[in-house]
């Protein structure tokens, strides 16, 4: 782009100062760009809670590890021995609870979840997606043991044995346990096509009620997306303030971080799934955030798993909804869920950029990459005013450029404090305004993909439709190609360099072309490990753009400026 006045410079080889082009700002733009989109999910969280008073012993709690396996499931013996009137079970077993949305094994000892798969929605490897990190089962107490704010009841219910009362239509199930002055009572309830159900629990010990929680651990959702960890958190919705609060694993690497409030609901999610606990009566309840070290993945590298607790009375009754963030769907159950889907900084572009793709799609193309394609060509059509804008400035600075050489030879050896710098500012508005020029006109196109690129990367990474979307050979939109040389990116790099040549250069200066020839390698190298619709939508603007800057090349005609008239020479005066 052209040069400007009260821009930053940079000293050429011989000392002379010059202005650095909008094309280097834009470069330096989308770098910056690019370090926004891979760690915002590292750095960018809603602001903490305040910590709320809390009982001593509830913040003293630490988070069990891989170290203490045995803490989290001890051998039967150590239970107290069944008398006359108890209700324990002889022995270990498994049970088994399908409907047309999930299929969850139980086990009773604990009265605890060993899995629990979607069968609408697959992983990876195109088995039903397990929300159950099965690899830390044993490592962490499994989803549904129980947490005590205080002491821990002597026997410990979550290694007792309890007897299970499978409902009669196959859609629940009671699990039941009482020895040693201890009584336990858990009891599932489910729909057949519903992601809704009932839990509840109640405790006590010698008869009196026992304030628990109900624990998840361990990880939730979808353990083979690429860094998991950073996508996966505990949260709760907080009433009084209106806001969601969000925790990753690492907040409470040092111990669990305790809330207690009027939420209106509290659990756990990752980019695309949720599992969250709404209060049947509305009381206030309690949540524990947990941030277990334990292995993830082949590589058994230890990270940080996010896990939670939630509850806080002696006698907790929920309504459970685990399953999938759809727009719709979340609505319908509470309005407020709503807020699980993150739409990012630019939410008020995200938002109504899916909603116009998932009107294409449903009623019109049927498949999401073409809708993305044909929502880009569409948005490109509409700045082709811009554009053509742009083309006609980058050919009036092309013309310009002796004569801005001219006055940055003039003032060669002006320092940037000096006086006379604005002088040589002045000039150069001057000659901007004569010829009717706007020096950063030209890069008013490609600034507006800067949002628009964020709000994809959004559209991408929190929709739930996007998910395993299919595009010809593309298996999955929301992820990067899975293959040795994934084609898109590399396509992507070839029409950058197609634009670059086609699109007027402001500047003459050979240096500058040369440092603008690493851009499209730069864009590739970004978009390389970014999701396919991420790539597809870069790729139809570059198309979109090679197409219509042809066409004005071609249409347009050379832009001639008039030269400056030439300077007088000063007449010495002669000596008196």
């Amino acid at each position: 782009m052209p040069d400007s006045p009260d821009k930053p410079t940079a000293l050429t080889p011989g000392g002379k100062r010059r202005e650095l082009p909008m094309e280097v700002r834009m470069l330096i733009a989308f770098v910056l760009m690019g370090l926004v989109l891979y760690l915002t999910p590292y750095f960018y969280k809603p602001p903490a809670q305040p910590k709320p008073a809390a009982q001593p012993a509830a913040q003293a709690r630490k988070p069990e590890t891989a170290a203490a396996p045995a803490a989290a499931a001890p051998k039967p013996a150590d239970a107290t021995p069944a008398v006359a009137g108890d209700r324990v079970a002889s022995s270990e077993q498994t049970y088994a609870i399908d409907t047309n949305y999930y299929h969850i094994v139980f086990s009773n000892r604990g009265g605890v979840v060993l899995s629990w798969m979607l069968k609408k929605y697959k992983d990876s490897a195109g088995k039903p997606l397990q929300l159950v990190d099965t690899s830390t089962v044993g490592l962490v107490p499994a989803p549904f043991s129980l947490i005590f704010p205080g002491s821990t009841p002597k026997p410990d219910p979550n290694t007792a044995l309890f007897v299970a009362t499978p409902a009669p239509n196959g859609l629940g199930i009671d699990f039941e346990y009482s020895s040693g002055g201890v009584a336990v009572r858990k009891s599932f309830r489910f729909e057949v096509n519903s992601y809704l159900s009932h839990f509840t629990s109640e405790v006590t010990d010698n008869g009196k009620p026992a304030p628990h929680l109900i624990a998840w651990r361990g990880g939730f959702g979808d353990a083979q997306v690429v860094n998991a960890a950073a996508v996966e958190h505990s949260l709760y919705y907080d009433t009084a303030a209106g806001k969601l609060r969000v925790k990753v694993g690492k907040d409470a690497k040092n111990g669990p971080l305790s809330a207690k409030g009027d939420f209106t609901f509290a659990g756990l999610e990752d980019s695309y799934f949720a599992a969250v606990f709404l209060p049947a009566d509305n009381t206030s309840i309690e949540l524990d955030s947990y941030g277990d070290n334990l292995p993830r993945g082949t590589e058994k590298k230890m990270e940080p798993h996010v896990g939670m607790a939630v509850g806080g009375d002696s006698l907790n009754r929920f309504t459970l909804f685990v399953g999938p963030k759809d727009v719709d769907l979340l609505n319908t159950v509470d309005p407020k869920l709503k807020q699980l889907i993150d739409w990012g900084w630019f939410g008020i572009i995200a938002k109504p950029l899916f909603l116009v793709m998932k009107l294409l799609n449903n009623h019109y193309i049927h498949n999401w990459g073409w809708s993305i394609i044909l929502i880009t060509i569409l948005m490109n059509v509409a700045v082709l005013p811009l554009r053509f804008s742009s083309m006609k400035s980058a050919k009036k600075m092309q013309a310009l450029q002796p004569q801005i050489q001219a006055i940055n030879a003039k003032y060669k050896n002006v320092k940037l404090n000096d006086p006379r710098n604005a002088e040589k500012n002045q000039e150069v508005m001057d000659l901007y305004k004569k010829h009717g020029v706007n020096p950063v006109g030209g890069c008013v196109p490609m600034l507006l993909q800067l949002p628009l690129l964020y709000a994809f990367y959004k559209v991408l990474g929190v929709t739930i439709e996007l998910r395993h979307a299919p595009w010809l050979w593309v298996g999955d939109l929301s992820q990067p190609e899975h293959l040795p040389i994934r084609i898109l990116p590399t396509v992507m790099i070839i029409t950058q360099f197609l634009v670059q040549k086609l699109t007027p250069n402001p500047t003459t200066d050979p240096s500058q072309a040369k440092i603008m020839m690493f851009t499209p390698l730069l864009l590739g190298f970004f978009f390389y490990y970014q999701s396919s619709g991420l790539v597809l939508y870069w790729l139809t603007s570059n198309l979109v753009g090679i197409v219509t800057q042809w066409m004005m090349n071609r249409s347009s005609a050379p832009v001639t400026v008039a030269p400056p008239p030439p300077q007088q020479p000063r007449k010495k005066l002669s000596k008196a």
